[in-house]
């Protein structure tokens, strides 16, 4: 009998230890970020009457395609992942999972959820989130251990969920697509750099540097952050101006981002770890309060 339960309870580990590997793999919170900017996208089309079931799928199809490529990099930096604190108990870092297993999951999740948007969508949402996992993974991850300019390449894929649910509302990519496709891949800059300067220490273990300026923790790259929100505040008022967002969620919008600018000012103002950590967890609040109120807004 206590064999048994002791049988039992190691089962009931394993199957606690996997489901918490393969949550690690898919980097699932990240995951769900990059599904509500797209479920945010899809919305903003402007459907009368909201499908469900087509939320759920383009849901189920973000969350797919976004996992693929989030176990894609943890295939191709598994040795990285070992020097790095944030990263060394990933799953594939301490060997739980085998770099086949992460091959095989990686490349059903990818298959499936490009196979989902394109035929319960169309073509282009379709091509538009193969570019997202290949650019992220293929291009983004190795680059990173090369040049800063990884952050650039990165915040393409980046900013393509919010546009990938448009595209799977209307089948087309206009101003409104790109004008979602902008604000996102704006907001990139200070949200990476914010992360880049607090992890500084350990990315350097690596040998990655995603800093701006090549002193690393300077104000050259405290800098960058500045422009970047500037010009994230001024493309973000542009819904306001062609009619796309009400005054009251344009005003929502207004006032987060220059929060999100003073935000920056005072990073570059002391060039403290402190101020940077301000930052970052900052560049999480903005980004969903910005697009909900743009959502909102608009209705």
């Amino acid at each position: 009998m206590i064999k048994a339960e002791a049988i039992t309870l190691s089962k009931m580990q394993f199957i606690k230890q996997r489901v918490s590997d393969y949550t690690m793999l898919a980097k699932f919170r990240l995951s769900f970020l990059v599904v509500f900017s797209a479920v945010i996208g899809y919305l903003f089309a402007g459907h009368v009457a909201i499908n469900y079931t087509q939320i759920f799928i383009l849901a189920l199809g973000g969350m797919l395609v976004t996992s693929a490529s989030n176990a894609i990099n943890q295939i191709i930096e598994k040795d990285i992942d070992k020097l790095m604190t944030r990263t060394k108990n990933r799953p594939l870092a301490t060997e739980r999972m085998n770099i086949l297993e992460a091959i095989i999951a990686a490349g059903v999740m990818g298959i499936s959820g490009i196979i989902l948007l394109t035929y319960f969508f169309n073509p282009t949402a379709g091509v538009l989130s193969a570019i997202s996992l290949l650019s992220y993974a293929f291009v983004y991850t190795p680059l990173k251990r090369v040049n800063s300019f990884a952050v650039f390449v990165g915040a393409i894929p980046g900013a393509l969920p919010p546009m990938i649910g448009y595209v799977c509302a209307t089948g087309e990519i206009d101003f409104i697509a790109v004008l979602l496709f902008s604000t996102q891949f704006l907001w990139q800059f200070p949200h990476f750099w914010a992360i880049a300067w607090v992890q500084f220490d350990d990315y350097k273990k690596a040998g990655i540097m995603l800093l701006p300026s090549a002193g690393g923790k300077t104000r050259m790259s405290a800098v960058q952050n500045v422009i970047y929100c500037a010009m994230l505040l001024v493309v973000s008022m542009i819904p306001y101006f062609y009619n796309m967002a009400g005054i009251i969620g344009s005003s929502i919008i207004a006032a987060v981002g220059v929060i999100f600018l003073w935000m920056a000012i005072e990073h570059y103002r002391k060039c403290e770890d402190k101020t940077a950590r301000i930052l970052m967890f900052g560049s999480f609040l903005y980004l969903p309060i910005m697009q909900l109120a743009l959502l909102f807004g608009k209705i």
